[in-house]
């Protein structure tokens, strides 16, 4: 992740987009950390926030247009297939195919804010042969306001993003153990 963020402040605009491009297709890049660093060298760098917001909406919205239509071209037969391989999955894609049918163009606007859920669900509207401009008005929408929030909270940093930084390197530990111990809880609940 070192490396992204320096290329983010080395080449500026250009990689700022091609790095959001490549988080909305589903690539391991977390926005939770590109989309406000984003905001700090836009700071830095005098970018205005609104033509990096515009244009962090435009690249998510072609981001996620590559997934939704590699899951048109797959289709539903793909989303079973992978439930017969991985049992665990299937009762999660049964209720995400059930929130789909029943929310349609709502879910893909609201899965847009939600962590993990938000490039995944290009996949499904594809499978599920969502009209493509209900796609992306829905996924503008909710595209729109996930990165006005980080990319504006990045730019409101500033120059004081150093300062986050070392409290995450020096927390980050900490941070990961409590994940682990809610989530090995939560686990042994539902289990139990």
């Amino acid at each position: 992740m070192d490396y992204i963020m320096v290329m983010l402040y080395k080449y500026g605009l250009l990689a700022v987009c091609i790095v959001i491009l490549i988080e909305y297709a589903c690539f391991p890049v977390s926005s939770e950390i590109v989309l406000p660093f984003s905001g700090v060298v836009a700071h830095m760098s005098d970018i205005d926030i609104r033509v990096l917001i515009f244009l962090s909406v435009v690249c998510g919205l072609i981001g996620s247009s590559i997934c939704y239509f590699i899951g048109r071209i797959l289709g539903e037969k793909s989303i079973r297939w992978i439930t017969k391989r991985i049992p665990k999955s299937k009762n999660a894609l049964v209720k995400s195919e059930e929130f789909f049918n029943t929310y349609g163009n709502f879910s893909v606007m609201i899965a847009r804010v939600i962590p993990l859920c938000r490039t995944y669900i290009s996949f499904l509207a594809g499978a599920f042969k969502q009209s493509y401009i209900s796609f992306l008005l829905c996924s503008a929408a909710g595209i729109t306001v996930w990165n006005t929030v980080l990319i504006s909270l990045g730019y409101m940093l500033g120059d004081k993003w150093n300062i986050v930084e070392q409290y995450y390197n020096q927390y980050k530990l900490y941070v990961l153990i409590l994940i682990v111990c809610v989530a090995f809880l939560l686990y042994k609940r539902r289990r139990g």
